[in-house]
């Protein structure tokens, strides 16, 4: 049986964290598992983008109802509305839109969009790494977390000069990212965005 006394615990971890150059209190801190209500929020936070499959639903408006893929442009077709921006929205926001919409042809219209298909939060990891690609990624995933979906920096990846490529308005923003000093100084690492490049040299 083991041991579970919370001294001799204590005491394995302190030994663990010496051995590998980490502060015993940090090594010794359980990892927090998200709560209930920060999951919920991320869901309701949730933006939309493109290759998004979205369910529409109308009460009592069966014709209404439809399914819908998010298109490059960021735009669905919508019986009635017509042509409508998804991209960036949130669902509850876009419902309300859709549903501003229809009062014109249905009375106090009740709209739901629900989720069905998350497609679009992806990019691209080029350059220096093992497995270079394009991967999706949760929304809160940082520079880090794409460098490891790309199997880790190659032996000759500059971990100073890494690069993410951002689409603006009419331009590409260029933000240079030096890992190595990130990890070193535990700065907080850049949180990405769908369609964003990331390029080790």
């Amino acid at each position: 049986m083991i041991n579970r006394d919370p001294k001799i615990v204590a005491c394995i971890f302190a030994l663990l964290a010496t051995v590998a150059g980490t502060p015993a209190m940090e090594a010794a801190t359980p990892a927090q598992a998200p709560s209930a209500s920060a999951v919920s929020v991320a869901e309701a936070d949730y933006r939309l983008g493109p290759e998004d499959v979205i369910e529409v639903f109308v009460w009592k408006e069966p014709e209404l109802t439809a399914s819908a893929t998010v298109r490059p442009d960021g735009r669905i077709s919508m019986p009635l509305v017509g042509e409508i921006v998804a991209a960036g929205k949130t669902p509850s926001e876009l419902q309300t839109e859709i549903a501003g919409g229809l009062t014109d042809f249905v009375t106090e219209p009740v709209v739901t969009v629900i989720v069905k298909e998350v497609r679009s939060p992806q990019v691209s990891v080029l350059g220096e790494v093992r497995k270079p690609g394009r991967y999706r990624i949760a929304q809160s995933s940082t520079v880090l977390d794409a460098i490891a979906l790309g199997g880790g920096f190659t032996d000759y990846a500059h971990r100073n000069k890494v690069v993410v490529l951002r689409n603006g308005k009419g331009s590409v923003q260029r933000i240079e990212v030096d890992v190595d000093r990130m990890v070193r100084r535990g700065e907080i690492p850049l949180v990405l965005r769908p369609g964003d490049t990331v390029y080790v040299d």
